[in-house]
């Protein structure tokens, strides 16, 4: 642990330290430039770049920054086509305040200032996006970096910001082809590969990227037209290790309950499709068509074995418990093993019966996204915007697990494991038995599992969810200047917008005809898969997917009463208004610049679903059921920017805001059980009711805080660097956790017992008491020629964060902290740009976080992680002159370090719940501008 920090220091703080002195020497070197009022968004993309590259991304970047009157941090693209990283999220990740939560080692969910994806809202072109995931959470790489011009991170918000986050709010954008002013064709390649090779059967370690860009104006300029198409193809490979946790031995020690380690191999297929056409014929009107629309597949091979342990039972009549046909005895541990701090580290395992895993996990979705915004001078003083919009989302899975053994349940060979704990908290195996032979592993249930569906047991499951995600909007604006101080503008809006998420949850048995075993039909077997990492040698490969649809198996539906409440709709109809009032004053004789604002929230939401109970072993009932609720929030906000000095602004912001809820948490499905023992005359809702059920709450409320935030930002260089320092505080006044509520079962099917009441318990989400959260940030990019013209080319970038934060939303419960929320994130980058030369390096550290995964049944399930240093590095040349004038060539590594994901329980970095090593990613390419 100590190596891993000391490591993590050294990789920061050599651009912490030239951060530093920088700052002292930025007030005596820098150059002063005229303040600027706040400008077209889009426009400042562009019309401030007077380099190229990396440098022009960082230049366009702060004067975006400089420039809003919210404080904001801003990504923006090097060139046509060209964002920093190769992802978005992996840009995101390196901004002040923002971090990001790695899933089978790609940058996907981001927290901002320590709220995790739940508490953020994505925008595209400044409208409310549909998500491919089972909640609001944004995945970014559904998104091609390449298709988008730049990206504004709102960490306050103003009351014109509609669909804004508690946490913040991120604003993808595509380019304007106005805005940009002149023709660009672009064409990029890049070719990657994973270092650790194809780790399954059947799968590649290679892919490609490949996009072309178009912007063109027409009609004297008043026509422009950006196309753009994105294409990738991008493998990726993982070793893990899960363990199912740590129970205590008869000695009192703790040791491992069981384990399921596997091999992943993945390919990322994504297409996807941007077109903007703007027009502006005159001074008075302005009218931008966007669409977008993405095709996105991502399919996993997950090859593996799975040995219970601890946690292991017996199966048959182990009167005499020793293996027999009548017998397969519970798992044990032989006397003479390893113990260190209380932990059982090393020993050998008798009667061991595993379960080879040969799995695939597959989605497909889409996105369409498609806006139309107009805006009419109605005279010198009016203007006037409409704007239509319509996002949607479709999405399918195939969640596939089978299961291999040497026999059904009691019958088949048992195994002796030696084991023994890494450092890292793995455990690596050495076995007796060859799991890779065809003819002593069949398709089997191993342990007997299902057993209540399936007779005998399941060998596989199936779970096929599917989603689907609409919004519709309209927005009217109003804008009306004024001639007088203290505010120059006043802005008037409405927004309705009306969103429909449904989630349907199909799940099956899988199991043999006849319920025998089979052994894998020759033209389903593939090359073994090798778990040498885990001491294992090999084991049993095969086409799993292409097994399941030959018809050799049995589809069997789960009958049970979780599946039936796992359906799903929620509906949400919300109308936004608002009002802002621009300011543009002096105050004691220095500009003074921001907003003051309202917005009023009205939202109508409503869910159905069914409610459903277990009657029997495979015998479920189930009743239509609906909900909803209506409310109202009012939510004041204000920025205030103030030139203290030269390029020295003092912001100040204070607001309210609210974050909804998730959406499977607002569902009306629940489970419920009708106890006909408790159905007596002293039954009372809350004590001893026949009736208890879990499941979401319909009538749920948001999150809302009011928050304030405070910065100091000194611009320099020409605004070619700049260093910030900020401090924010959120006061949680509700927080939403689960605990039980009286609920009204009047009209739930009883199996034809008359209740006594109908009145009982029900564990699901509810608002709660708040919390807070507290932060300061420290930010600096400058480029090294401040300090001496021979540093030309070369800068910097480092950050800083430390975060605190406390919830409490029961009061009869101790406070813990926000999940998702590192206490401390840095992010450092070291470049170089001149003649046509450029490399970067950059780094990235958060601490331990409450991180959300995925658990048992592909369920949502939070869990400590512990802290990372993500390394990546870039070099390329441009040819400035000459027959390949316009073309660059590039090479790229991310995860240099190769550094996992990991994550524990109980506070206790040796109990090792997942980890997964992800190798290192090389990509080389070119990019051509014509």
């Amino acid at each position: 642990m100590s190596q891993g920090l000391n490591r993590r220091v050294r990789l920061l703080s050599g651009v912490a330290f030239g951060a530093a002195a920088l700052m002292a020497v930025s007030g005596a070197q820098a150059q002063t430039s005229d303040t600027t009022a706040q400008a077209d968004d889009q426009a400042a993309e562009v019309g401030e770049i007077v380099v190229t590259g990396i440098r022009r991304s960082i230049e366009a970047s702060i004067s975006a920054k400089a420039n809003n009157t919210s404080i904001v941090e801003v990504i923006s693209a090097e060139d046509i086509g060209k964002l920093p990283d190769v992802s978005i999220a992996e840009s995101l990740a390196r901004l002040p305040g923002v971090t990001s939560q790695r899933l089978d080692g790609r940058s996907q969910a981001i927290s901002i200032r320590g709220l995790g994806p739940d508490f953020t809202t994505a925008l595209l072109n400044g409208r409310e996006l549909v998500t491919t995931g089972d909640n609001r959470g944004v995945e970014f790489d559904q998104f091609p970096s390449e298709l988008l011009g730049s990206v504004v991170v709102y960490k306050t918000p103003d009351s014109a910001l509609v669909g804004q986050g508690l946490a913040g709010t991120v604003d993808l954008r595509t380019v304007r082809p106005l805005a940009y002013g002149r023709q660009a064709i672009a064409v990029n390649y890049r070719h990657e590969w994973n270092d650790i090779g194809a780790l399954n059967s059947g799968t590649t370690d290679s892919g490609d990227r490949y996009t072309i860009s178009y912007i063109d104006q027409f009609m004297d300029g008043t026509l422009g037209v950006a196309l753009g198409y994105a294409h990738m193809s991008s493998p990726y490979q993982s070793e893990r290790f899960n363990a199912w946790g740590y129970p205590t031995y008869s000695d009192g020690n703790l040791l491992t309950g069981g384990v399921k380690p596997y091999v992943m191999s993945s390919e990322l297929e994504r297409d996807g499709y941007m077109g903007v056409l703007e027009w502006r014929p005159n001074d008075r009107i302005h009218s931008t068509i966007d669409a977008f629309y993405s095709e996105f597949k991502n399919t996993q091979v997950l090859r593996g074995i799975e040995f219970p342990l601890a946690w292991g039972g017996s199966a048959g009549d182990c009167t005499v418990n020793v293996p027999s046909s009548l017998c397969r005895p519970a798992p044990s541990l032989r006397s003479g093993y390893t113990v260190e701090d209380g932990l059982i580290v090393a020993g050998t395992w008798d009667n061991i019966k595993g379960v080879v895993r040969n799995d695939l996990n597959k989605r497909d979705s889409n996105i369409t996204a498609l806006g139309w915004n107009t805006e009419f001078v109605a005279t010198d003083d009016w203007t006037l915007g409409l704007d239509l919009s319509y996002s949607k989302v479709e999405r399918d899975d195939i969640i596939l697990e089978t299961n291999a053994g040497t026999g059904r349940n009691i019958n088949g060979a048992l195994d002796t494991l030696g084991f023994e704990l890494t450092d890292d908290g793995v455990t690596r195996f050495t076995s007796q038995l060859d799991y890779a032979d065809p003819a002593l592993i069949r398709i089997t249930s191993a342990q007997g599992w299902g057993a209540d569906v399936i007779p005998g047991g399941q060998v596989g499951y199936m779970n096929t969810p599917s989603i689907e995600d609409e919004i519709k909007a309209v927005r009217l604006t109003a804008n009306r200047a004024l001639h007088q101080s203290p505010f120059k503008s006043i802005d008037f809006g409405v927004n309705y917008s009306e969103r429909n998420k449904s989630f349907v949850n199909d799940q099956y048995y899988i199991g043999v005809p006849g319920g025998g075993d089979l052994f894998v039909p020759s033209e389903y077997l593939l090359e073994p898969t090798d778990l040498g990492y885990l001491g294992i040698s090999q084991v049993l490969s095969y086409d799993a997917l292409g097994l399941v649809n030959s018809g050799l198996l049995d589809l069997v539906r789960n009958p049970n009463a979780d599946v039936a409440a796992g359906n799903w709709e929620v509906t949400e109809k919300v109308s936004t208004a608002y009002v802002r009032a621009n300011i543009d004053h002096e105050l004691f004789g220095r500009p003074l610049t921001g907003n003051v604002g309202m917005q009023f929230v009205y939202t109508d939401q409503s869910s159905t679903g069914f409610s459903a109970r277990q009657v029997g072993p495979g015998v479920s009932e189930t009743v239509a059921v609906d909900g909803g609720v209506e409310y109202l929030e009012i939510l004041p906000s204000s920025n205030f920017i103030l030139e203290v000095g030269d390029d020295l602004f003092a912001r100040f912001a204070v607001a309210r805001t609210l974050a909804r809820p998730r959406m499977d948490d607002m569902r009306a499905s629940q489970n419920y059980s009708f106890n006909v023992a408790n159905n007596i005359p002293s039954a009372q809702p809350d004590n001893q009711s026949p009736w208890s059920a879990s499941g979401g709450n319909p009538e749920l409320r948001p999150y809302i805080a009011d928050v304030a935030d405070i910065s100091l930002e000194k611009y320099f260089a020409n605004r070619k660097g700049y260093v910030s320092v900020a401090a924010y505080y959120k006061n949680l006044e509700s927080y939403v956790y689960t605990r039980n509520q009286i609920v009204d079962f009047t009209g739930y099917p009883t199996g034809g017992v008359t209740p006594v009441i109908n009145q009982g318990l029900s564990s699901r989400p509810d608002n709660g008491d708040g919390g807070w959260i507290k932060g300061v940030e420290f930010s600096v990019s400058a480029p090294f020629d401040i300090l001496h013209p021979a540093l030309e080319g070369f800068g910097a970038l480092f950050s800083a964060s430390a975060t605190d934060s406390e919830v409490q939303p029961d009061p009869n419960e101790a406070p813990t902290t926000m999940p998702g929320l590192s206490e401390t994130v840095m992010n450092g980058t070291v470049y170089y740009e001149r003649y046509g030369f450029q490399s970067r390096v950059s780094a990235r550290y958060r601490s331990d976080y409450l991180g959300e995964v995925a658990g048992f049944g592909n369920g949502r399930t939070l869990r400590s992680v512990a802290a990372e240093t993500v390394v990546d590095a870039q070099v390329g040349y441009e040819f400035q002159s000459g027959p390949l004038e316009g073309l660059s060539i590039l090479a790229q590594v991310n995860n240099l370090t190769d550094e996992p994901f990991k994550t524990f329980e109980n506070g206790d970095e040796r109990r090792t719940i997942d980890y997964q090593s992800y190798g290192r990613t090389f990509a080389v390419g070119m990019n051509y501008r014509f």
